[in-house]
């Protein structure tokens, strides 16, 4: 069996959380041609994406071609929204958690939901964790490789994470707001050289903050394949 663990999908359509919040930096989601859409934020292009973003029956005829039998949903990471104030944030993961799990029970045999958490605010993604795995029948959370000037060996993340571990649930860890990337916009820096510097900050954290003693039971799994960890290990050794 073939199982790709690292995919991203999200609804086709995208309410205005800008206008409902009231405050920018939501993404919406522009169809501007058959097949195809523009993801907005702040009034400017993001990312260009195409139906097997948001279409699983485009996205099951790819897996056929591939020949891939499993495919691990998750969330596109600039929709953490570790940012926003967290009960704005509480209200989108629920959402996309929401389509997450009719994506899933639409296709059981083919598909696996990751959910998403206000991870900003401890009490409440402890919440919509439960949630996730509990009502919603996903098999775990996608959560960034950071949030905000938290690592993730902050005391304030480690509650969710022994709450994943006793729930169960597995974690995938994305990079995402790659940090320090301001200086080097050019030549798409920011994500070939600080989006794996991302992980290896992360993994070092749950390392060195002995996160992983601690929560020997916690499965977690890393996208990028660790990032630039594996080349740093020595000299982290």
């Amino acid at each position: 069996m073939k199982i790709d663990i690292h995919t991203h999908i999200m609804p086709a359509h995208m309410p205005d959380f800008d206008e409902k919040f009231g405050y920018k930096g939501f993404l919406s989601l522009h169809h501007h041609e058959p097949g195809k859409a523009l993801m907005m934020k702040e009034g400017k292009v993001f990312r260009e994406i195409e139906h097997n973003c948001w279409d699983p029956m485009v996205r099951l005829q790819e897996c056929d071609q591939e020949a891939v039998d499993v495919q691990v949903l998750s969330t596109i990471p600039v929709l953490f929204n570790y940012w926003a104030v967290p009960e704005d944030t509480l209200i989108v993961a629920r959402f996309l958690n929401d389509h997450m799990a009719e994506t899933v029970a639409a296709h059981p045999k083919r598909f696996i939901g990751l959910g998403t958490l206000p991870l900003q605010d401890t009490k409440l993604a402890i919440q919509e964790l439960e949630r996730c795995v509990v009502e919603l029948g996903l098999a775990g959370i996608e959560i960034g490789t950071h949030v905000n000037e938290w690592n993730l060996d902050s005391p304030e993340i480690f509650p969710v994470l022994e709450a994943a571990q006793d729930l169960g649930a597995a974690v995938f860890i994305h990079p995402w707001d790659m940090r320090g990337s301001q200086s080097i916009q050019k030549y798409w820096l920011p994500w070939l050289v600080a989006m794996p510097f991302e992980s290896a900050i992360a993994i070092s954290s749950l390392i060195f903050g002995g996160v992983l003693e601690k929560l020997p039971r916690l499965r977690l799994a890393f996208a990028h394949g660790g990032g630039s960890f594996g080349c740093l290990l020595g000299r982290i050794q």
